[in-house]
C-alpha cells in the first residue's frame, strides 16, 4: 500500500533513497541533537547544517517546490510564537523599530527558536521523502523501538486513506448543500465536521478491534488495546 501524500518522491532512484533507513534515522536523530545542542551564536555552524541538508536534497533529487511546500506547513505555527519573543525578553540592549523596542536577546531567541526549527523540519522532511513508510518502520524496529509505537504507527498508515476518503465524502456532502464559506456564521460547520470525522474513526476503531477479537487475533487487539 502506497499513500501519494506520504510516498510521493519515496520511490525515486538516487543515493539517499538507497541508503538504509537506519542509517538515515540514525543520521536524522544525531543532527537534530547536535543542532538543537549548538549556542546560538555558532553562525558557521548553523550554515554547515544547513548546507549539508541542501546538499542532501541535491543528491535525493528532490523537487524544491515540494521540499518547500512541506517546509511552509510546518514552520509558520513555530514562527508566530516565535516572532513575539523579541517583545518579551530584556537584556543585551535594545533596538527601536518604529514604535517597538526590540532588546537584542530577544532577536537572539528568535534566532535560535527558527533556525533549530528550519534545520530540524528539514532534516524531517529529507527522511519521510526518501524512505518508504514500510520501510521506515521496519527500520524503527530493528533499532528496537517498542513494538507498541511501530504497531499504532502501522496501523496509522494502514487506515489513514480510509478517513481521507471519509473527508472526501463530508466535503463534497458538504458543497452539494451550498456552503460556500464567506460568512462568519459558516465556519461551525467546519467544526461539526472536524467532530464527525473524529467520531467516525473512533468508532472504525472499534470495528477493527472487534473483527481482530472474531479473527482469533486476541493477542495483538489485546496489545493494541493496552
Amino acid at each position: 500500500m502506497k499513500h501519494a501524500f506520504l510516498d510521493e518522491y519515496s520511490g525515486l532512484q538516487s543515493p539517499m533513497h538507497r541508503l538504509d533507513p537506519r542509517a538515515k534515522l540514525v543520521g536524522l536523530v544525531a543532527l537534530v541533537v547536535i543542532c538543537v545542542s549548538t549556542p546560538p551564536d555558532l553562525y558557521a555552524a548553523f550554515a554547515a547544517y544547513l548546507g549539508l541538508e541542501l546538499i542532501l536534497v541535491l543528491i535525493s533529487r528532490l523537487p524544491w517546490k515540494h521540499v518547500l511546500g512541506r517546509m511552509l506547513i510546518v514552520l509558520p505555527f513555530i514562527l508566530v510564537v516565535a516572532v513575539f519573543l523579541p517583545f518579551f525578553n530584556k537584556g543585551g540592549g535594545s533596538y527601536n523599530l518604529g514604535p517597538f523596542t526590540v532588546s537584542a536577546h530577544g532577536l537572539l531567541v528568535l534566532w535560535n527558536v527558527a533556525i533549530k526549527s528550519t534545520v530540524s523540519v528539514l532534516a524531517v522532511i529529507l527522511l519521510s521523502s526518501t524512505t518508504p513508510f514500510p520501510e521506515l518502520l521496519k527500520g524503527l524496529e530493528k533499532l528496537r523501538v517498542p513494538r507498541l509505537l511501530t504497531t499504532i504507527m502501522s496501523f496509522m498508515y494502514r487506515y489513514i486513506f480510509v478517513l481521507s476518503d471519509e473527508l472526501q465524502r463530508m466535503r463534497r456532502a458538504r458543497d452539494s448543500r451550498g456552503w460556500s464559506g464567506k460568512w462568519l456564521w459558516q465556519a461551525k460547520v467546519i467544526g461539526h465536521m472536524v467532530a464527525t470525522l473524529f467520531l467516525r474513526s473512533y468508532e472504525r476503531g472499534e470495528r477493527v478491534y472487534a473483527a481482530m477479537l472474531a479473527r482469533g487475533e486476541e493477542a495483538v487487539a489485546d496489545f493494541l488495546a493496552y
